[in-house]
C-alpha cells in the first residue's frame, strides 16, 4: 500500500502543476488540469495601473508601526500615546485621514465607538473603537462593500493585556491590506461605496465587527459584500512548506442568516452551494484569480476554519454576503503566543520577522482586483426567479432590471449540478425575461448583469417562482 500524501507532497505536486516560485498565469497558478471559469473576466488597464501602486514597502511599515505600540490587545491602555490600543487607534485616525486628504472630499474617516458591557472576555465595561473611512461611490453610492482587518491582539492569555503583543500576522498584515487599498483608491472614483474598516476586540469575541454589521444592518445599508483579512502575512506552513502564490478564502454554503423559509426552498431545489457567498467567492475567482494579481485563490467551501471565527461572520449572522482571506497554511507558532525562546532554541511569538510582505501585498492585489470590480460593476441582480407554474423541460428566468444607468443587459449562466464553477454563459440582452430550451430540473442557473464597461456583477441564483 502506497503511504497517504503529506501536506508537503500536495503541495509540490500542486507547484510541479504551475505554481512555480514565479509570476504564475491564471492558467498556470491552477491545478493541472484546471482552466479559468467561463465567467472570469480579464483585468482592466484601468485596473492593472491600480494593482500596480500597492507598495509592499509600505506595507511593510503598517506592520512595524502597528507592532510598535508594544500591545494592541483591547483591553489594554486607552490613553497612552505610545503604547496600547489607544495608541494604535489614534495612528490608524491619522493614517486614514491623510489619505482621505487627497480624495476631493470623496473620502471620510471616523472613529465608531460604543461601550462593551461585561461579557464573556470582557470583564469590565470597555470602549471598542472601530476606525473607518468611507469613499462614497459616485454613481451607485447607495451600495456599499466593505473590506477589513482587526487591530487589537493577544498572547497565550487572551485576557493578558499588558505583555507585548506583536499581533504582526494576526492581525497587522491584515490592517495592513486595509490601510494600502484605502491609500491607492482615494484619489479614484469608483461607481458604489466602499469601506475599509481596522476593528477591535475580535480576539475577545468579534466585538467590533459585530457592532459595525449592526449599525449597516439598523441603516437598511445595502452592504453586497464584506471580506475580512485576517492572517494573511505569511506563506509558509508549520512544517517550512512555502505556497506564497496561494490564498485562501473561507465561504459558508448554507447562510448563517437561513429562514425555515428560506431552508425549504434550499432543501427543494439544492441551492447549498449556490448561497450569496458562494456567489462572491466565484467573483473573486473570475477577477483576482490571474496574471494581475499573480495569485491563486483556494476556495474553502466552509465558514471557516475548526474551531476558529472571523471578523464576516457578524455579517453572515444579519444577511450579508461575506467571506474571510487567511494565507495558504499557518504556522501556530507564531500566533497567539507569548513571546519567547524555548529549550531548543525555537521563537515563538507574532513578530514581524515571520511576515513575507510581498506576500501580503499579493493578497492586497486580490483585495483590490475585487473590491474595485465589485465597485464598478453593476450590483447583483434582484428578483431572480425560474418560473414554474406549469411542467415543462425548457427554463424561463425573470428578474428585476437594476436603476444603474450604465446598465447595459443580461447574461445567463449555467452549470451542471455537480460542477463547482460556471460552465456556459449565455447573453440575454437588455430583457428581464429569458428562456433557456434546457431543463431546469437538470442543470444550475444564474443571472449576471453587464454594464457598458463590459463589466459583470456577481451572479444571482434564481428561487423558484409558482
Amino acid at each position: 500500500m502506497s503511504p497517504s500524501p503529506t501536506r508537503r507532497t500536495v503541495l509540490t505536486a500542486t507547484a510541479a502543476g504551475g505554481m512555480a516560485l514565479g509570476a504564475p498565469t491564471a492558467a498556470e497558478a491552477a491545478p493541472p488540469g484546471h482552466r479559468p471559469p467561463a465567467t472570469a473576466q480579464p483585468p482592466t488597464r484601468e485596473l492593472r495601473a491600480l494593482l500596480r501602486e500597492i507598495d509592499p514597502a509600505r506595507i511593510e511599515a503598517t506592520v512595524r508601526k502597528l507592532v510598535s505600540f508594544g500591545t494592541r490587545h483591547t483591553l489594554s491602555v486607552q490613553d497612552d500615546p505610545a503604547r496600547g490600543i489607544g495608541a494604535a487607534r489614534d495612528w490608524l485616525l491619522s493614517e486614514l485621514r491623510s489619505y482621505a486628504a487627497v480624495s476631493g472630499g470623496r473620502m471620510t474617516a471616523e472613529l465608531q465607538s460604543y461601550v462593551q458591557e461585561p461579557a464573556p472576555r470582557v470583564p469590565t465595561a470597555t470602549r471598542i473603537t472601530n476606525v473607518l473611512a468611507t469613499l462614497r461611490g459616485s454613481l451607485t453610492p447607495e451600495r456599499v462593500y466593505v473590506v477589513s482587518g482587526h487591530y487589537d491582539s493577544r498572547v497565550t492569555d487572551v485576557m493578558d493585556a499588558t505583555s507585548d503583543s506583536p499581533g504582526a500576522d494576526d492581525d497587522a498584515s491584515g490592517v495592513a491590506v486595509v490601510l494600502e487599498l484605502a491609500r491607492v483608491m482615494a484619489g479614484r472614483r469608483p461607481a458604489s461605496t466602499i469601506v475599509f474598516a481596522a476593528v477591535a476586540g475580535e480576539e475577545q469575541g468579534l466585538y467590533g465587527s459585530a457592532y459595525m454589521a449592526q449599525q449597516l444592518k439598523a441603516a437598511g445599508t445595502d452592504v453586497q459584500g464584506m471580506f475580512t483579512n485576517d492572517i494573511v502575512g505569511s506563506a509558509k506552513a508549520d512544517d517550512g512548506t512555502l505556497d506564497p502564490y496561494t490564498i485562501r478564502l473561507f465561504a459558508e454554503g448554507v447562510p448563517s442568516s437561513e429562514t425555515p423559509e428560506q431552508a425549504a426552498i434550499r432543501r427543494s431545489v439544492g441551492g447549498e452551494n449556490d448561497s450569496a457567498t458562494r456567489q462572491l467567492a466565484r467573483f473573486v475567482r473570475d477577477v483576482a484569480d490571474n496574471d494581475a494579481t499573480r495569485m491563486r485563490v483556494r476556495v474553502i467551501y466552509r465558514r471557516d476554519r475548526y474551531r476558529r471565527g472571523g471578523d464576516h461572520i457578524p455579517f453572515l449572522e444579519r444577511g450579508y454576503p461575506a467571506a474571510r482571506f487567511t494565507e495558504p497554511a499557518e504556522d501556530f507558532a507564531h500566533q497567539h503566543q507569548d513571546v519567547r525562546v524555548d529549550e531548543t532554541g525555537k521563537q515563538y511569538g507574532d513578530l514581524p520577522e515571520f511576515c513575507d510582505f510581498g506576500f501580503i501585498a499579493r493578497v492586497a492585489r486580490v483585495n483590490a482586483a475585487t473590491l474595485w470590480t465589485l465597485a464598478q460593476a453593476p450590483g447583483t441582480p434582484r428578483g431572480a426567479k425560474i418560473v414554474t407554474s406549469t411542467l415543462t423541460n425548457s427554463t424561463r428566468l425573470v428578474w428585476t432590471r437594476g436603476t444603474e444607468p450604465d446598465l447595459s443587459g443580461y447574461e445567463i449562466v449555467r452549470r451542471e449540478t455537480t460542477a463547482p464553477e460556471w460552465t456556459h454563459v449565455i447573453d440575454a440582452g437588455d430583457v428581464t425575461t429569458y428562456e433557456v430550451d434546457l431543463s431546469k430540473d437538470n442543470v444550475f442557473f444564474g443571472v449576471r448583469a453587464v454594464n457598458r464597461a463590459g463589466l459583470r456583477s456577481p451572479v444571482a441564483f434564481p428561487d423558484p417562482q409558482a
